[in-house]
């Protein structure tokens, strides 16, 4: 098939239909990613000159480390960032982490003497990323998401009940250190709550920070004093301002100065003559607080604090401050962070220098105001899923948390060394710290963790939004069992920042989202996007990016705002106003009020959405479905760019990696399928080399081709060779189909897709799949085992297709069952005959006894070899896993076509399953004999409300007719007044009986009889999706059986059967097939002795024998005699015994009783006899053995119980039985 070489800048060729012009072009895709790397690193920058931010700030935060005593110290000077050692394509061929050393010059001061011994110390290898933001982790591909979490800082908020009766709440999250709760409750009292522990009077805190007396705290609230007459109401529970001594005797009247003052007092004083007195004029929460506090000093209140934060232990003074310093005070333990300052300076309206991290005094009294502010309804309350108060941890900040935790870890190793070395005066830096701590933190980030994901590299679109997604979940982050409804919801500040449609429909939905098409994010982590400044009504260029706080404060218009041609800002409609976003609402305002405009339609949604047309046109719930399934469509081999394009295929297809683009402008001096060379401007040269073949982590294919020409003039930054599912230096996920919407024959029932066969003959649907199989040789007990061609009970045939070694060769065709890897292993060996022996002797360890444990293509399974890699011991020591002696990985590729069963979708939600694929001339066609390519059924559209679907067809089959390929933006799409003049000259043209909706008449291609009613027909892009029916497909006669319940194992990769679960066995009952039911339960089960005899018997032709009883039964049997209860069987003659589980073979009836013991079935022989079949000693489910022999599954035998008898079994039985049994699984068809 002769297949055109597209030009690279498909996209310039195209008609636009959009009306809005962008101001600004699309950001960098991935910046998110490379950015907080490089935050993290710094590793452009002079090492002496770095900004206290990521690792630099750990060195900073960890050292100096001081010895206990204070005479030595381990100071850091610098750190550097080495180049990578190897190349990405050795990374990935040896399964190793491609990373970059990190050393770091220490300093070792002795304070004695004063003496410095400075040297270079290496801390270990960082995973360095690549330019595409992913990282190679043991060879593979992973990314780090990025995690959507709350942000440190103050919440207000308030348990509302019964008027009067309502909680006032401040939580104060800092970056580090513990949670304290403020509490305004009903009773006027304010607590504290530290760590969820016991509330104490926030007064209480306030003196442990320092404050001396009463009247300083009084005077930080700003209270007066005021001179009251006694009779006023409010007088009753203010706090005196004076200390009164009034009258003498028995009416004499004492009140000390800042006591609360009460009925009584206020009686005695009016009895003793007073009509006047002095009070502090503050709010009466802050005065029934310094009441109910008892303590008047900081160390009273620093004693009280520990006693109620450490009731269990003794209230020594010295012990209390260390525990409050050590709580507040110290910046290791507690930390607001400078998010944490940032937030709280800006909620609270204070000016505190964000260089200070810990919590002051000024904080704490600005907490009590707000919320003394907020139960007068003069402050707001705080929502925790406003995007001002979550922010996004990128992957920088992640790696930061982690690697703190291994310097710390490093930090009390070095000091406890600092102590135990008997000579720290000739030691060194390199003898005190140990990297170890470093090197299992990062292991446990990249290799474990949450947030660090296996590659998503179905496709470019995939890759590209795997690397912008945003995760709540996480460490530190929400679980998906306690995320409720709120925290999944769309919010009003995700317009612009985060995607309202791009989410998972399953358990992580809310949760998992993507970062929109125009958003970044500030130096704080929060989420900002553009918005165009309008000044008086007047529409500048200028662009602010704004984040969720600021812009709520604003008027802000959508992108669509009418503007007159000078710049002015017009009124909707013909009205006099405009409507806006403010807050969480819509307003109409005047335009001279408008203070910002969106800069464009497509920034509220994410790329994947972007990437719909008409997307105005859908229901959410489908678009959903649309932006998720884009990024499971396969590569195709022959891809084409859609028809009908939405503008931005183009950068997502330069941004995801995934195609070659030229670093200089140039021009082309060679290019052929492996390698570009570009002679650049300034006498240098350039060279490209493009991969091939490569697997992705999906099993996809990864492969580049030219897309220039020798000669051709290359720009800087120009897509010079289209990756895999692109085409033009555009995205191309599937192809452009004529489609046409009709139902036919039922063939296209719930959903089903009907295909012409043209589009398997074209190869339209055809895609490279490419699937590794690993071996490993290992030392065993009883010696290495061997990767060797000579295998034993294997013939000539079986080995055609091997090299000397055993291994594969690469070309070779290779289906189920066939040997990639011959590997033999050592056997235990029984008593030898004086046979053997002289064998042994002549011939040595080539008479020894192996066993067949070969890599085999698995059921199902075959293709073409393309690759393989060898790693040995002896050449790449370092990389192999203790006990490995060689590793063998072959890649097999296979073709697939389109087929019954694939899964296939539209951009819209319109998924489907191929039900059939018919002969090209039986398909509907048109008028002018041209027969569609697909067939669906019109009932997929009205009830799914996704009218994109109808409006691209008929949008793709007027583009088609004129030869365009079209860009038609989100939100701004083409309309039905611009398709008219287009639609008109078809009908003029070519399809008179078209009628103006584009629906036209379509023949029946068996009887070439026109249908009845127009049919809608046009051009569709189909993706064909990676859920494909030759990876699902699965059958089982006979197979594995698992170790403890003896029932086949489950799921395709285990070759397992299909599970008879309770809900299926009472849909048998409810019809009485008592004898298919009982078939089910036992000789297709776990009837050991019972499908032996089946399989006996099939082949033998008789009639089934009687199932026994089901293995299951004596489970359950040995499950309760192991909890210590005395179960025996008791028999229809009433008597009791062992179990017997066949009676059938019993025919001396119950005199010699019988019971389960190992020992290899006697029928196996009579079947060696019968059909001269040999009994393996090891079952492997990746060959076809068991459909062959079922006799391997039956080690299990009924005979008498005696002593002699137990002793042969252990003497003759198969030593080999248990010597490799999985633990919870049978593994690859062990014999039990």
């Amino acid at each position: 098939m002769q297949v055109k070489t597209p030009s690279g800048k498909a996209f310039e060729q195209r008609k636009v239909f959009g009306k809005e012009k962008n101001l600004i072009a699309l950001p960098d895709l991935v910046e998110v990613q490379r950015n907080s790397y490089q935050w993290f690193f710094q590793s452009d920058t002079d090492p002496d000159v770095r900004n206290s931010q990521g690792l630099q700030e750990l060195f900073e935060e960890v050292f100096p480390i001081e010895s206990y005593d204070g005479s030595f110290a381990l100071e850091f000077v610098r750190y550097y960032v080495d180049p990578v050692v190897m190349s990405l394509d050795e990374a990935r061929s040896r399964d190793l982490t491609w990373s970059r050393p990190l050393r770091a010059t220490i300093r070792l001061a002795n304070r004695k003497t004063r003496e410095i011994k400075e040297e270079e110390i290496y801390l270990g290898d960082f995973p360095a990323m690549t330019e595409r933001g992913t990282f190679i982790i043991n060879g593979t591909e992973r990314v780090v998401v990025n995690q959507l979490a709350r942000s440190a800082g103050v919440y207000l908020s308030a348990e509302l009940g019964i008027p009067g009766q309502e909680s006032f709440l401040a939580k104060l999250i800092p970056d580090r250190g513990a949670w304290i709760e403020f509490d305004l409750a009903p009773g006027e009292v304010l607590s504290v709550k530290i760590d969820n522990r016991k509330k104490i009077p926030v007064t209480l805190m306030l003196r442990a920070f320092g404050i001396q007396t009463t009247d300083e705290l009084l005077a930080l609230f700003g209270a007066k004093e005021v001179e009251r007459d006694l009779v006023e109401d409010e007088v009753k529970g203010m706090l005196l301002a004076e200390a009164i001594i009034s009258g003498e005797g028995e009416g004499a009247v004492a009140i000390p100065k800042n006591k609360r003052l009460t009925k009584e007092d206020l009686e005695a004083l009016w009895e003793s003559g007073r009509t006047k007195i002095w009070v502090w004029d503050v709010d009466p929460a802050i005065s029934a607080t310094i009441e109910r506090d008892n303590t008047t000093t900081p160390d009273a209140a620093i004693l009280e604090l520990f006693r109620k934060l450490r009731p269990n232990e003794p209230a020594r003074m010295e012990n209390a401050r260390e525990y409050i310093n050590s709580i507040f005070f110290d910046p290791r333990r507690y930390n607001l962070g400078r998010v944490g300052r940032y937030k709280i300076n800006r909620r609270l309206n204070l000016d505190i220098p964000s260089t200070e991290r810990l919590l002051t005094v000024e904080d704490i009294v600005a907490i009590i105001k707000g919320l003394i502010r907020l139960r007068e309804g003069n402050e707001h309350m705080d929502d925790i899923d406003h995007l001002g108060n979550r922010r996004v941890r990128a992957v920088g900040e992640l790696l930061q948390n982690q690697v703190r935790i291994g310097l710390l870890r490093m930090e009390r190793i070095a000091r406890e060394r600092m102590t135990t070395t008997p000579d720290l005066a000739t030691a060194m830096g390199k003898d005190l710290i140990n990297v170890r701590p470093i090197s299992a933190a990062l292991r446990e980030f990249f290799g474990s963790g949450q947030l660090s994901q296996f590659m998503d590299q179905t496709n470019p679109l995939a890759e590209l939004t795997h690397r912008r997604r945003l995760s709540a979940l996480g460490p530190g982050g929400l679980s998906r069992e306690r995320a409720g409804f709120e925290a999944r919801d769309v919010h009003h500040t995700h317009y612009g920042r985060v995607c309202p449609i791009e989410t998972p429909e399953g358990p992580n939905i809310g949760l998992v989202t993507s970062l929109a098409t125009f958003a970044r994010i500030n130096e704080y982590g929060f989420l900002v996007c553009p918005r165009r400044k309008v000044v008086n009504g007047m529409l500048t260029d200028e662009i602010v990016y704004l984040s969720a706080d600021d812009e709520d404060e604003y008027y802000v218009g959508r992108a669509d705002t009418p503007i007159s041609e000078e710049g002015h800002v017009l009124p909707t409609d013909g009205g006099t106003g405009i409507y806006v976003r403010h807050h969480d609402n819509t307003i109409e305002i005047l335009p001279e009020q408008l203070q910002y405009m969106d800069i464009s339609p497509k920034q509220i949604v994410s790329i994947s959405t972007a990437l719909i047309p008409f997307l105005e046109h859908d229901d959410a719930n489908r678009a959903l479905m649309g932006s998720n399934m884009q990024r499971q469509a396969v590569p195709l081999v022959f891809p084409d760019s859609p028809i009908v394009g939405t503008g931005i295929e183009h950068r997502i297809a330069k941004d995801s990696g995934s195609c070659s683009v030229s670093r200089r402008a140039g021009t082309v001096t060679y290019v052929d399928s492996d390698r570009i060379e570009i002679a650049t401007e300034d006498n240098d040269k350039d060279i490209y080399t493009m991969p091939k073949f490569r697997r992705s982590n999906q099993g996809t294919i990864i492969h580049q081709k030219p897309i220039v020409t020798n000669g051709q003039q290359i720009e800087a930054d120009e897509v010079i060779a289209d990756g895999q599912a692109c085409y033009g230096g555009e995205l191309a996920l599937g192809r452009n189909v004529l489609v046409a919407f009709v139902s036919w024959e039922g063939y296209n029932f719930e959903d089903a897709i009907l295909l012409s066969q043209k589009l398997v003959k074209e190869d339209f649907y055809t895609s490279i799949h490419i699937e590794e199989y690993e071996v490993e040789s290992r030392d065993t007990k009883l010696g290495p085992e061997e990767i060797s061609r000579d295998i034993p009970n294997v013939g000539e045939d079986a080995l055609k297709n091997l090299d000397e070694d055993g291994i594969v060769r690469i070309g070779a065709e290779v289906k189920a069952g066939d040997i990639l890897v011959g590997k033999v292993t050592p056997k235990g060996e029984s008593d030898q005959s004086p046979e053997e022996k002289l064998l042994r002797a002549i011939f040595g360890e080539k008479a020894r006894e192996v066993r067949d444990t070969c890599l085999r293509v698995p059921h199902g399974e075959g293709g073409k070899v393309v690759e393989i890699k060898r790693l040995s011991r002896d050449k790449n020591s370092e990389d192999m896993s203790p006990g490995v002696n060689e590793v063998v990985k072959v890649y097999v590729a296979q073709f697939r076509k389109i087929t019954e069963g694939d899964k296939m979708a539209g951009r819209h939600g319109n998924k489907g399953v191929v039900s059939r694929i018919m002969a090209e001339e039986d398909m509907p066609y048109l008028s002018d004999g041209t027969p569609v390519d697909v067939v669906l059924n019109p009932l997929g559209v009205p009830s799914r409300m996704n009218l994109g679907q109808v409006l691209e067809t008929v949008m793709g089959f007027v583009a088609m007719q004129n030869g365009w390929k079209v860009v038609t933006p989100v939100f701004e799409s083409a309309t039905a007044e611009d398709l008219m003049p287009y639609v008109k000259k078809i009908q003029e043209t070519k399809y008179p009986e078209m009628r103006d909706d584009c629906k036209t008449t379509l023949f029946d291609g068996r009887t070439g009889e026109p249908m009845a009613n127009k049919v809608a027909v046009g051009v569709m892009y189909m993706l064909k999706l990676i859920h494909l029916v030759d990876d699902k497909i699965h059958a089982r006669s006979i197979g594995p059986y698992s170790l403890i319940t003896q029932q086949p194992l489950g799921g395709k990769t285990q070759f397992g059967g299909q599970r008879f679960g309770e809900m299926e066995v009472w849909a048998l009952e409810g019809y009485g097939a008592a004898h298919m039911l009982q078939e089910m339960l036992t000789v297709k089960s776990d009837d050991i002795r019972g499908r032996l005899k089946t399989y006996e018997r099939i082949v033998k032709g008789e009639n089934l024998a009687k199932p026994g009883v089901p293995e299951s039964f004596r489970v359950l049997i040995k499950e309760l005699q192991g909890l210590g209860l005395d179960v025996e069987i008791k028999y229809s003659d009433g008597s009791f015994g062992e179990l017997v589980l066949s009676e059938e073979d019993d025919d001396s009836g119950r005199e010699s009783r019988r019971h389960v013991s190992f020992k290899p079935d006697s029928t196996v022989d009579s079947l060696e006899e019968d059909f001269g079949l040999s009994r393996p000693s090891k079952v492997t489910t990746d060959n076809d053995l068991f459909h062959e022999h079922a006799v391997e599954y039956s080690p299990l035998e009924l005979h008498e119980t005696d002593a002699e008898k137990e002793a042969e079994v252990l003497r003759d039985g198969d030593t080999d039985l248990f010597s490799d049994v999985a633990p919870k699984k049978v593994d690859q068809g062990d014999d039990i």
